[in-house]
C-alpha cells in the first residue's frame, strides 16, 4: 500500500515538474541561437517566485521519492526483470582430446 502511494506521489512529481519547467521562460529566450543576447543572460530575470519555489519543491519530492522507493523495492520480496533469469555460469573447462588406442589403417595405393 506504501509502495503505490509512494509511486503516485512520484509520478504526479514528475509530471507537473516537467510542465512547470516548460512553462518557465528560458534565460536568454533563444536570443544566445541568433548570436545576440548572451550579455542580457546575467541580468535577466529568472522567473516568477511561486515558479522558483514549485520547481524546488517538485524536484525535492522527485528525489525523496525516488530514494525511499529504492529502498522499499529493494527490502522487500519486489524483483527486477533480471531477477526471474538465473546468472549465466562459466562453461565446464574441455579436456583434451584422448588418442585413439589403434592406430588408424594405412591407405593403400
Amino acid at each position: 500500500m506504501l509502495y503505490h502511494l509512494l509511486m503516485t506521489v512520484h509520478v504526479t512529481a514528475c509530471l507537473l515538474l516537467i510542465l512547470i519547467i516548460l512553462l518557465q521562460t528560458g534565460r536568454g529566450a533563444g536570443l544566445a541561437v541568433f548570436g545576440g543576447g548572451t550579455d542580457s543572460l546575467i541580468n535577466t530575470p529568472t522567473g516568477s517566485s511561486f515558479m522558483r519555489k514549485a520547481t524546488g519543491i517538485l524536484a525535492g519530492t522527485f528525489a525523496a521519492t525516488s530514494l525511499v522507493l529504492t529502498l522499499l523495492s529493494s527490502r522487500s520480496e519486489m524483483r527486477s526483470v533480471t531477477n526471474r533469469f538465473p546468472a549465466p555460469t562459466a562453461p565446464a573447462p574441455q579436456s583434451a582430446p584422448t588418442t585413439p588406442t589403434k592406430p588408424a589403417p594405412a591407405p593403400q595405393k
